[in-house]
């Protein structure tokens, strides 16, 4: 992920929208990378009693941790979603594509994913407890799993039936 980033960053010829969702995928992955290897560090900390504190501050790191956790994963399928989308309109409307995808509308769509992913996260283990909570994500996770399904295999179907139209030449 870090070399993905890395790459995306330095070659200009991927500064365009699509590789910059894809940067974005990278760093979420690498984020949710990160949190993990902390939540376990601040663990081991706390059983090995090197890391003495009181439970409040316990709580509210751990409450932190889960908001980075949730919330690059949150992102992950949002930019999963959104390089979905992105190869769409590049197939379907490949001659409108650059005045569709631009680079201030990747970089809004870029911004809400990022502010939507945190808002979620924090009113997520904010209300853990509610039951609406869970069905929420869920419903997240099942929407954008449908939505990458339906793009991918209405993509698949084009394809096909280019590669059918091709064959009989």
């Amino acid at each position: 992920n870090v070399l993905v980033v890395a790459a995306i960053a330095k070659n200009r010829n991927l500064h365009s929208p699509m590789y910059y969702f894809i940067c974005c995928l990278a760093m979420s992955d690498l984020l949710v990378s990160v949190s993990n290897v902390l939540e376990t560090a601040v663990m081991l900390l706390l059983e090995a009693g090197v890391l003495a504190t009181r439970a409040a501050v316990v709580q509210q790191l751990d409450n932190v941790i889960d908001v980075l956790i949730c919330s690059s994963m949150v992102s992950s399928l949002c930019f999963l979603g959104a390089i979905a989308v992105d190869r769409y309109i590049s197939i379907f409307y490949a001659l409108q594509y650059h005045s569709v995808v631009t680079l201030p509308r990747a970089w809004r769509i870029i911004a809400a994913i990022w502010v939507a992913s945190i808002l979620t996260s924090v009113l997520s283990i904010t209300y853990y407890n509610h039951t609406v909570v869970l069905l929420c994500l869920v419903g997240f996770f099942i929407a954008m799993l449908a939505l990458m399904a339906v793009l991918y295999v209405h993509m698949l179907a084009r394809a096909c039936q280019h590669a059918r139209g091709i064959s009989l030449l």
